[in-house]
């Protein structure tokens, strides 16, 4: 019970850093409404294995290079709202989404874990998770190796959440201008994810 209170408050930290809305949610729920949610599992266990890898390289005290140089951080900054900037476009400018699948390819999970990646977000709430939660215990290697896993497992249940919202969307929007309107709204809000963090 001890154990279970103790990483009680972790838990609720990792549900609400993978269930609200960002750039990978967005990317998961469009890629599931164009392309069905079995497309799309690849994307979702990319992205989680990547954020959970991220916490653990955090764990052992690599991601502290970016804390410690924010020019790089600035950098994978520039770089990973460039590239949401194009995917949002090619999602803005495409034919609304075929009921009985679609061209093309869905988000990989490739492109899923290098967004995670080059995304120092991530990096910073790894190394959140690391600060606040990691346990200073006689075995930091097994208590950061636990963290990871349990942030696997429910950052793969947030995303697979998002991944049948996409498939409920076909259901809502029947037509080809809904579908249209709704890519086109999920394009600006991926745009807006992209380009948050450079404003104010």
């Amino acid at each position: 019970m001890h154990t279970f209170y103790t990483y009680l408050p972790f838990m609720l930290f990792a549900f609400v850093a993978s269930i609200t809305p960002g750039p990978t949610n967005i990317l998961i729920l469009t890629s599931s409404q164009r392309y069905g949610v079995k497309a799309t599992l690849p994307a979702v266990m990319g992205a989680c294995v990547a954020a959970s890898l991220i916490v653990f390289i955090s764990g052992v005290g690599a991601g502290e290079i970016l804390r410690d140089h924010p020019l790089i951080r600035e950098a994978m900054s520039w770089a990973g709202a460039l590239w949401l900037s194009w995917m949002s476009w090619q999602l803005f400018t495409a034919p609304a989404a075929n009921l009985h699948g679609s061209a093309g390819a869905p988000f990989s999970g490739r492109s899923a874990a290098m967004l995670q990646l080059i995304n120092p977000k991530t990096w910073m709430m790894a190394l959140a998770i690391v600060s606040l939660f990691a346990p200073a215990g006689a075995h930091p290697l097994r208590d950061v190796s636990l963290l990871s896993l349990s942030f696997l497992v429910i950052s793969l249940l947030c995303l697979c959440a998002w991944t049948l919202l996409g498939k409920a969307v076909n259901r809502l929007f029947r037509t080809a201008t809904s579908l249209i309107i709704f890519q086109r709204v999920m394009a600006l809000c991926l745009l807006l994810s992209a380009w948050m963090g450079f404003i104010g």
